[in-house]
């Protein structure tokens, strides 16, 4: 499996570099969700620009990751870019639990507008 880890201050980048999400990789995404999560990785961006096909077991990793970061801080998708990726996430209507965010420059913001509105909660109480 080819993934790119880039880490920033407030958040980090996983990258698939493969064409397919599926029951071969999937167990393999799932753990490295997990051990990210573990390792303090507060807000996580999964990057989908390489990937064109994703199965029920890829979904599962991807479903993992959000209940991971659900209390944690920040779980989003970006660069769902492949018709049949868009479509299968249409299909099972993750678009309505899912982060999901159209660029990488997009997600960063979404994840800086997440962390300052909860600076700005934590003040207030």
């Amino acid at each position: 499996m080819k993934i790119r880890l880039e880490k920033k201050d407030r958040y980090s980048v996983l990258t698939l570099e493969e064409e397919n999400l599926n029951s071969v990789l999937a167990p393999d995404v799932k753990s490295e969700f997990v051990f990210l999560r573990n390792e303090g990785v507060r807000n996580l961006i999964f990057d989908m620009a390489q990937v064109k096909y994703v199965d029920s077991s890829g979904l599962s990793a991807i479903l993992t990751a959000n209940r991971l970061w659900n209390d944690f801080g920040s779980f989003v998708l970006t660069n769902i870019n492949h018709p049949a990726v868009q479509k299968l996430i249409e299909i099972s209507r993750l678009q309505t639990i899912l982060n999901i965010v159209p660029t990488l420059e997009e997600s960063v913001d979404f994840i800086m507008m997440e962390e300052l509105q909860k600076e700005l909660s934590g003040e207030e109480e």
